[in-house]
């Protein structure tokens, strides 16, 4: 085999990408499509003159504040694993576990207060299309939370010695993208209402 050919294997083998992360990016593609559908029933129902508008409550600007902070802490998080500084790596799981638990507690608050104000799902259509566009993003916040239990078990768990860095690859980044699905849906409520 000559060098060419051998350089050519070399980088087909490392442009392959991990199966786990390709079933990963083809479930964060089935998610857009979702709240892409979503988002488009909301704008067309919208036109309709039952229509309410309504002010979005102020829990959901600091539960925007804490989603935005454990993004930066699971990127911290993701280059201390790569550093290897497993005392790092520990903590900043840990912090991004908690900061999506205040996230998830800001936006029950939130919607508390909307109910209490009478923005309930039986009150009109467009609290509904709220109740299920924010409610389908607080159940994949969820699955992140499952995910960051798992993964900060394992990595305070004293039998663990593994090292493989598929599964803080794939936390990070399925994090990261429900951090960025929230900040999309917070302003497309902020725009169109």
């Amino acid at each position: 085999m000559e060098f060419g050919e051998m350089f050519n294997v070399a980088i087909q083998k490392q442009n392959k990408i991990h199966p786990h992360k390709f079933t990963l990016w083809v479930g964060i593609g089935s998610i857009i499509m979702m709240f892409a559908g979503l988002t488009s029933a909301y704008i067309v129902k919208r036109n309709q003159a039952n229509w309410v508008t309504f002010d979005l409550p102020v829990a959901f600007w600091y539960s925007t504040a804490a989603i935005l902070l454990s993004s930066l802490t699971v990127y911290l998080a993701t280059k201390a694993f790569k550093e290897r500084a497993m005392a790092r790596y520990r903590q900043l799981m840990l912090a991004t576990l908690l900061l999506g638990i205040v996230f998830i507690v800001l936006q029950i608050i939130g919607f508390s207060q909307l109910w209490k104000s009478g923005i309930t799902l039986q009150a009109n259509v467009s609290y509904s299309f709220l109740y299920v566009i924010v409610g389908l993003h607080g159940a994949h916040v969820v699955g992140g939370i499952i995910a960051l239990v798992l993964m900060s078990l394992k990595a305070f768990s004293i039998k663990t010695r593994t090292y493989s860095f598929v599964p803080v690859d794939l936390i990070s980044t399925y994090w990261h993208f429900v951090d960025l699905l929230w900040i999309y849906l917070l302003l497309f409520l902020l725009m169109i209402r």
